[in-house]
């Protein structure tokens, strides 16, 4: 590997296919899809009350001590809760305090991300974050399965070039230190969450999620090497001294075996969980040494993480929160929010909904913008359908859907933000990024935004593509000259398929989209212009961990701000996400806003948000609809080496719901 390249800044620097969804207009409007009311007791899953103690967080890193002592392998240690507070860290003595971002392809120079020298506290922090984010009492991931779902072919093995792309592709890019909505934290313990990663969600094997009575209740992540990478290879098993090492941590807090990625399939492929069984242990999890037996710099110490972790208060480890309670950020909703007990919605630790249903910002650019009262019953209407569906990623079989709702405005203000009661974590900060994403490529404005946003700011570091570019790139692509200006509705499976680095999806021998890079420079970490909206956030924070500048503000992009909004807010405030799962939201064909689905599987976050808006729609009289069907994206066809190639809209399972043969739910909406 190249030799990492160190971050340096300068004062100046610090400047803070035709799919379900496309069928053929109506007089009449087709009947609203109705799925069968759920019985009075809930069908849903719901968390209890748990967390970590002190001791048990105790135990999980001494337990990882172990494991690592007996490789001879120094390690990086984090713990967090469910909601991501870091509750503790610890540093072997001779662990390397830094490590590098995986390069991109051989003989390409790095861009964005790729060979940024990081410190090795982050890697571990968001390693310990994924596991804990991705994962529910239905489903547990590792970041090993995150690195089987968000590369550029899936399942990712030398013998799979020319299958699309992994899942969830680009969620590494979510949970950012910029974004507007993960919380930040103040130090001397927990707060509300859910909070921000470092470096977003990690493909890095060496992160699990830790479970107590078959609930989550947080994360460990561990880092030794000088690569923070991914496996590119999910047919051969790897022998990963990080994994091992976690894998060890987990001992008495293992996700139940029933609900582990291996059980879970998607597209026929079942996921990996681990490469680490417990006879590749070297060491003995339950003889482990006592933490105190450790600390103090026998083996290493607890450490301080700017931004993260103050060690020096409370003993330096602290308890988990229980998810659900309201200190943890996230609780059921009250009658007076919501009639829906199951419903839960992001509290900001005093009872205080953070996002009730609000009215849209928007007036001064659009007529008759969305009410309180109709975003109500978009939430309500997808959540009814989420209720009723079909779990991808859910064991056992037929459990219903989990996911976040998110819905904006075309400013990209968050409007309101509803949760199933076990929904992943992940999803409410991708709920909301996949919302601001329909809703800003819909919008007339985005190639002037886009073109009005400078270049990367952050001196002497890795080139990066310029967001500006990449409106001439979709245009000649399309080709159209007046693409953005809200000819055309996107959903984000349309501006998904724009954003491969292959075109058709997974098709190898096509140029890449407009959105994305060739494949001879793309990566994970440089995934177009997805990253190159918030490369400088990220760097910024890393040098502010590092000791060198202040943090980034809690607004990704440099997007131009919205005067309307006194100047002080972007549309894009924590970045766009590339995967399925958002529509936008019309008042007959004048764009309003968005709908932003995110935690099971893409068909299903798909149809949550297409059938939200248009059951919301039936329920309100027709006064919101979807995109009409003429100006889907869906409509526009390109021309790939003289053949023509359809962009995608929407696309909805076959049989969706629980207890019902209904099929084809979408068609003709």
């Amino acid at each position: 590997m190249p030799a990492a390249k160190k971050l340096l800044f300068a004062a100046a620097s610090m400047l803070a296919l035709a799919a379900c969804g496309g069928g053929e207009s109506t007089t009449q409007p087709p009947p609203i899809t109705t799925p069968a009311p759920p019985p009075a007791t809930s069908p849903l899953f719901k968390a209890e009350l748990r967390s970590l103690t002190v001791s048990e967080v105790e135990t999980i890193v001494a337990q990882a001590v172990g494991e690592a002592q007996a490789r001879s392998a120094p390690a990086t240690i984090a713990v967090v809760d469910r909601v991501g507070n870091v509750i503790a860290v610890f540093q072997m003595n001779g662990a390397r305090t830094l490590t590098t971002v995986r390069d991109g392809p051989s003989g390409t120079p790095s861009s964005s991300l790729q060979g940024v020298e990081v410190p090795a506290t982050l890697a571990a922090i968001s390693k310990a974050i994924t596991g804990a984010y991705l994962s529910s009492g239905g489903n547990a991931f590792s970041t090993r399965t995150a690195s089987q779902i968000v590369q550029e072919h899936f399942p990712p093995a030398p013998t799979t070039v020319g299958l699309e792309s992994g899942p969830l592709f680009g969620v590494q890019f979510s949970q950012l230190p910029c974004s507007d909505l993960n919380t930040r934290a103040i130090g001397g313990g927990p707060t509300i969450g859910p909070q921000r990663a470092p470096l977003g969600l990690a493909a890095d094997p060496g992160g699990f999620p830790l479970y107590k009575d078959g609930f989550v209740v947080g994360g460990i992540g561990v880092i030794t090497d000088d690569d923070y990478g991914f496996d590119p290879n999910i047919l051969d098993v790897d022998t990963s001294d990080e994994e091992a090492i976690a894998w060890a941590g987990t001992s008495g807090f293992k996700a139940p075996a029933t609900i582990r990625a291996n059980r879970i399939a998607v597209d026929g492929t079942t996921l990996r969980f681990t490469d680490t069984i417990d006879s590749d242990l070297m060491s003995t999890p339950s003889s482990a040494p006592s933490f105190a037996s450790i600390t103090g710099g026998v083996a290493g110490d607890l450490v301080d993480v700017t931004a993260y972790f103050d060690g020096a208060s409370g003993g330096g480890v602290y308890a988990g929160t229980a998810y659900g309670a309201e200190g943890s950020g996230i609780r059921e909703a009250t009658g007076a929010e919501y009639s829906n007990s199951d419903i839960y919605v992001l509290t900001n630790g005093a009872g205080t909904n953070r996002y009730p249903a609000i009215s849209g910002t928007d007036g001064a650019s659009v007529a008759s913008p969305l009410t309180a009262a109709e975003v109500t019953a978009l939430l309500e209407e997808a959540f009814a359908i989420m209720t009723a569906a079909r779990g991808q990623i859910r064991q056992p079989l037929n459990s219903r859907a989990q996911v976040s709702i998110s819905i904006v405005d075309t400013n990209g203000q968050i409007l309101g933000i509803v949760r199933g009661p076990d929904a992943p974590i992940f999803g409410t900060d991708v709920s909301l990024q996949k919302a601001r994403t329909a809703a800003f490529f819909s919008n007339d404005v985005a190639a002037a935004d886009l073109t009005g946003t400078p270049g990367p700011s952050i001196a002497g570091f890795n080139t990066t593509k310029s967001v500006a570019s990449f409106v001439q790139d979709v245009r000649d692509f399309i080709p159209d000259p007046t693409a953005l200006t809200g000819t055309f509705a996107f959903a984000d499976r349309s501006g998904g398929n724009l954003s491969r680095p292959y075109f058709p999806d997974g098709e190898v021998g096509t140029a890449n989209g407009p959105l994305s890079l060739p494949i001879t420079q793309w990566s994970i970490f440089d995934t177009g212009l997805q990253a190159s909206l918030i490369v400088d956030n990220i760097l910024q924070h890393v040098g502010h961990v590092l000791g060198n500048n202040p943090d980034t503000a809690p607004a990704c992009s440099a997007l131009p701000d919205i005067p309307s909004l006194g100047g002080t807010q972007n549309r894009l405030q924590n970045g766009i996400q590339i995967f399925p799962g958002s529509v936008p939201i019309y008042r007959g064909d004048i764009l309003v806003g968005g709908i932003g689905v995110s935690g099971d599987g893409i068909d299903q976050d798909d149809m949550i948000s297409f059938l939200g808006v248009h059951n919301a729609g039936e329920r309100l009289g027709g006064a919101i609809n979807n995109a009409p069907s003429a100006i889907r994206a869906d409509q526009i066809v390109i021309s790939v080496n003289g053949a023509p190639v359809r962009l995608r809209y929407i696309n909805c399972p076959f049989n969706p719901f629980v207890g019902s043969d209904e099929q084809n739910v979408c068609q003709g909406k």
